[in-house]
């Protein structure tokens, strides 16, 4: 998936058909799915996050010997202006979450983490853009294959890394959700792995507040400060309650 700012022309750079300039957060799209123009996919698949590139696309790199009436004659070629803001590989993802339950657990779990990884990275885009519902659902999915048991202890301590961050982002879109009974909830279990989580326990502290627990508030911020003393955030709030 990638977030792309972009306008399509005609002529000389100078008839503007088709743009998205104007959107503060662009949408996610997908290659194949959203985007279908063959050009712009071969173009958006050469370039890195943060570029920026002009391209021109020949009729049988665009909308061919039809065109795409009204705004597109026939046999036009079309130039595009592209910045990509964003992206994030989901192939693995999609053909991972097609399997059976089975088959997922079949596969080693280097696989697993990293499925689980793309996942949070894709629950972190939204948040950004605020849309914290969806990225509840995104942090929630990479949650949902990681509850494999291993024998090995190393391999037991990769999943509890991966649950820890999730536990944690889980934490702060609830709060962001207004719902801090499901935020509490999950800061706890994040304690659970890590009783000495600072942003654990400053999560909770936060949720306590918004529920007006406030002497459970006091004891999560306090032991949050004894651990980050510095920390303007934990401070602030200690200031608040």
């Amino acid at each position: 998936g990638c977030t792309v700012k972009y306008s399509g022309y005609l002529g000389n750079w100078n008839k503007l058909f088709c743009s998205n300039g104007n959107s503060k957060y662009p949408r996610l799209m997908k290659l194949g799915k959203d985007i279908t123009l063959w050009g712009l996919e071969i173009g958006l698949l050469s370039m890195t996050k943060g570029e920026a590139a002009l391209f021109v696309l020949t009729p049988e790199y665009a909308y061919g010997q039809r065109g795409c009436p009204p705004s597109i004659p026939p046999n036009t070629t079309v130039l595009f202006k592209v910045e990509v803001l964003d992206f994030i590989d989901s192939e693995e993802c999609d053909a991972f979450f097609e399997l059976t339950y089975e088959q997922q657990d079949r596969l080693p779990l280097e696989k697993v983490l990293k499925v689980a990884a793309t996942e949070r990275e894709f629950g972190n885009y939204f948040f950004y853009k605020q849309r914290f519902k969806i990225a509840k659902d995104r942090y929630k999915r990479a949650l949902s294959i990681l509850g494999r048991s291993s024998s090995s202890k190393a391999e037991q301590s990769q999943i509890n890394a991966s649950k820890l961050l999730l536990f944690l982002n889980l934490s702060l879109t609830y709060l962001k959700l207004e719902r801090a009974d499901r935020a509490l909830k999950y800061g706890e279990l994040a304690l659970e792995m890590d009783q000495g989580n600072a942003k654990a326990l400053f999560r909770c502290g936060q949720a306590c507040l918004y529920m007006r627990e406030y002497s459970k508030s006091q004891d999560y911020l306090a032991r949050a400060q004894c651990i980050q003393p510095f920390n303007r955030d934990i401070n602030n709030e200690l200031k608040k309650l």
